[in-house]
């Protein structure tokens, strides 16, 4: 899932990324519009937020929101920082370790909203700035190894892709081309995913508030773990494989 990279990924690798990853970005959104009534991925709206809170005079909230578009930046930028200058030494932890930073990012903003949090501004504003942060090492690890395919954290973009896909699709010669139908069933696998991760959010909310990150962390570690559980797998076979070659010997 996280181990191939580039052109090197199928439709199959993309998918399965996606939608774990997708269902996560979705929990995650939706929980910090239950929590802290703001988004945590919507940077195309917080553009238009910053702009409208400098024309009012309201530098001081331009400059919040400012910060959150400045974080998820800084997120993707990590994120690729990492692929590109840990790949050639160590593909799987290059890959992973964006996820193993924002894992540390959603398990402090679960502790500390289930224990610590008084409901202030400051608090809210650093915790969605934290969160803000997570989604954007996660959409930019998705993106960087996947050949910019898979963006999880938000939906602007892969609405109007596949808008566009199902346009194309009326054309009998367009249908009958496989990469743009993969490329349809990997942003539909996404947007479905996200929806189902938003409205588990939803439901389990009331229930857990705070403790819905813990569930997303575990999610994400699936996600890591599925790559080094598959890697032992095939040095375990072929291990199996010479020992039998050996014995025949």
């Amino acid at each position: 899932m996280l181990r191939k990279y580039n052109n090197s990924r199928t439709a199959a690798d993309n998918i399965k990324l996606g939608v774990l990853t997708a269902f996560t970005a979705g929990m995650v959104n939706v929980a910090a519009f239950m929590m802290l009534l703001s988004f945590s991925s919507n940077v195309t709206g917080y553009y238009a937020v910053f702009s409208a809170e400098l024309v009012h005079g309201n530098y001081y909230q331009a400059f919040v929101v400012g910060s959150w578009i400045l974080l998820f930046f800084v997120g993707s930028f990590i994120s690729n920082f990492l692929v590109i200058h840990l790949h050639s030494k160590n593909s799987h932890l290059a890959h992973a370790l964006p996820l193993i930073i924002e894992i540390a990012c959603l398990l402090f903003i679960g502790i500390y909203g289930q224990f610590f949090y008084l409901e202030t501004l400051t608090e809210t504003e650093s915790l969605l700035s934290v969160m803000v942060f997570a989604m954007g090492l996660q959409n930019g690890l998705t993106a960087s190894i996947s050949n910019f395919t898979v963006k999880t954290t938000h939906l602007t973009g892969a609405t109007t892709d596949l808008a566009i896909l199902l346009s194309m699709f009326t054309k009998k010669s367009f249908r009958k081309n496989v990469e743009l139908k993969e490329k349809a069933i990997l942003i539909f696998s996404i947007m479905i995913s996200y929806i189902c991760g938003g409205i588990t959010a939803g439901f389990l909310y009331s229930y857990i508030a705070f403790g819905l990150f813990y569930i997303v962390c575990a999610l994400l570690f699936v996600v890591i773990l599925y790559d080094f559980s598959r890697l032992g797998m095939v040095r375990f076979l072929r291990k199996t494989n010479q020992a039998k070659v050996y014995g025949r010997m």
